[in-house]
């Protein structure tokens, strides 16, 4: 790994910084922060080339500062042959040439900075790209000093490989290696190999890839795939899955018993939390580290990952991201084990992070929207989403697009990029649809960029670009902004426990905080009016809602 270089000096003028709100010492600006996820490559293009770029999203950050939010997550920009789109990386400690410089990174942080936005970027610890030089060095021989820093294993007896396990994008988790004569092992691609981080050495070299970043800045980390970091050493068979919901790939047809959730990674963990710890000293402020932890069974390890002062601040949660509906019972049954302990704001029992919509998951609107839904009822639907959103006890993610009310695109086969998709087409939605560009203005390109996008983009999502809807201030985009300055201005929204969720049919009630400065946040999640009845001031409500009726997808914050 190269030695870390320097911060360039920034190439743009700061603008002034808002002031902070997250805890006057910034010890935590974290908590309860709302969190602008980027895709980098449908963000905004600078050079024409139909991909976005960084020095495009610097261009383009006074419009996340406007929406009101604390931070930004960028999806991985690090060098990477691009595989699975910059999750397969080939050098953890520079900008691949599609997305710019290190010189161009070091002028986002500083503008971001200026206009008062963490910079929390996103890290891949369970895997590399095949062509990364510790891989290609590690497959090299069984006799060097990477021999053991990805996972190989001796054929069986018959040839097979050395265990059943199924990788997620298809087939089998093992790739057979001429030079070695192994196996080798990938949750995913096979262009994308198992990290060995049960291998000490392999974990000091990821610790080294955190220091580098934080020394050029970075505030925060979303690790991705966490729970996928270790396995089991003895590569017991998977057993196979006990329900018998959707299967459209042989991973479906396993419990992950032994090929992923070890034990070992909160170990793991609690070094990461060291380094960030030790950086956030010098600072005088907190380093943001939220885990991306899928699959059956999550609360349990969201809990382990979060648990005290010695591991990770939060955990991603994917109730919402795959959810075919949203329902009272749904969120009341989500928010049950994160409501948080009176008068310590949940300090006991970890903190969640919430996200409706990102760059693996359908757009939300597209999922939860009734297919015989007008264009009226959606914007109804959309104003609730972002209120309840904002409600929700935890950090809060905002993913590209969804400030405007993007849906999911349909992207015919011959253009589809996505290898899951490809792979797997049509059982598979794939990730394309959710990964099109932002529509800046409605013309062709959407102004995201002068020449080819990578991905088109529907007449229907331009026509929601972000010139058309700040020029409308009933729009979206207004609306959202609106909600946001709530959430920021209001420390119940924030940080205070969630108290008496309640649902009654299409009903969901609950409390944020109790006595002064709590509030009480209600939704009506159906087409039918219904009855309220309480009393108290109305901080905020959408689509004529009242303290004594909640008109279909109508909202409302009350104070009192």
């Amino acid at each position: 790994m190269r030695k870390p270089e320097a911060p360039s000096p920034a190439g743009t003028t700061p603008a002034p910084a808002r002031s902070p709100t997250l805890g006057a010492s910034g010890d935590e600006w974290w908590r309860g922060a709302a969190i602008y996820q980027i895709y980098p490559r449908s963000f905004a293009d600078s050079n024409g080339d139909g991909v976005g770029d960084l020095p495009g999203i610097t261009a383009h950050l006074d419009h996340v500062a406007s929406l009101g939010v604390d931070a930004i997550w960028l999806s991985p920009f690090f060098v990477s042959p691009m595989a699975d789109f910059g999750y397969d990386v080939a050098d953890y400690c520079d900008v691949d040439p599609l997305f710019g410089t290190l010189a161009d990174f070091d002028a986002l942080v500083a503008r971001a900075h200026g206009l008062g936005l963490k910079v929390t970027i996103d890290l891949v610890f369970a895997h590399s790209s095949d062509r990364h030089a510790w891989f290609i060095e590690s497959r090299a021989s069984r006799h060097n000093p990477r021999a053991d820093w990805y996972v190989w294993a001796d054929a069986r007896a018959d040839g097979s490989p050395p265990s059943n396990w199924q990788s997620v994008f298809g087939g089998p988790a093992w790739t057979w290696d001429a030079r070695r004569r192994q196996y080798y092992m990938h949750q995913f691609l096979k262009e994308q190999p198992q990290l060995n981080v049960h291998n000490p050495a392999v974990q000091d070299a990821l610790l080294d890839v955190l220091r580098f970043w934080l020394k050029r800045g970075v505030d925060g980390f979303r690790l991705d795939a966490l729970n996928h970091a270790l396995f089991d050493p003895r590569l017991r068979d998977n057993p196979p899955a006990r329900d018998h919901g959707p299967r459209t790939r042989p991973f479906d047809f396993q419990e992950r018993r032994f090929s992923q959730d070890h034990p070992g990674v909160i170990a793991f963990v609690e070094r990461i939390r060291e380094v960030c710890d030790a950086e956030a000293a010098e600072r005088g402020t907190a380093i943001f580290t939220v885990a991306e932890i899928g699959g059956a069974r999550p609360l349990p390890l969201m809990k382990a990952y979060t648990a005290g002062d010695s591991r990770l601040s939060s955990a991603y949660s994917f109730a919402f991201l795959y959810a075919e509906d949203l329902t009272p019972r749904r969120v009341r049954s989500a928010l049950a084990p994160w409501r948080g302990r009176p008068g310590r704001d949940g300090l006991g029992e970890g903190w969640p992070s919430w996200a409706f919509d990102n760059h693996d998951a359908p757009r939300s609107l597209s999922r939860w929207c009734p297919a015989d839904m007008g264009a009226g009822e959606r914007q109804h639907f959309a104003r609730l989403e972002v209120m309840l959103l904002a409600a929700l006890r935890g950090n809060i993610f905002v993913y590209q697009g969804q400030e405007l009310g993007l849906e999911q695109d349909e992207i015919p086969f011959a253009q589809l990029r996505d290898p899951e998709a490809i792979a797997n087409w049509p059982l598979t939605l794939g990730r394309d649809g959710v990964r099109t560009p932002i529509p800046w203005r409605d013309e062709p390109g959407g102004g995201f960029t002068t020449g080819v996008p990578w991905l088109p983009l529907s007449p229907a999502n331009r026509a929601r670009a972000v010139a058309v809807q700040d020029a409308d201030p009933q729009s979206l985009l207004a609306w959202t902004r609106r909600v946001l300055a709530v959430r920021r201005a209001h420390a119940a929204l924030r940080t205070r426990a969630l108290e008496d969720c309640r649902t009654s049919g299409a009903l969901l009630v609950f409390r944020r905080g109790t006595g002064k400065g709590s509030l009480l946040c209600a939704f009506n999640l159906g087409r039918k009016p219904l009855r309220l009845d309480v009393e108290g001031t109305t901080l905020l409500a959408a689509n004529g809602a009242t303290p004594a009726v909640l008109p279909p997808w109508g909202a409302i914050y009350i104070a009192g």
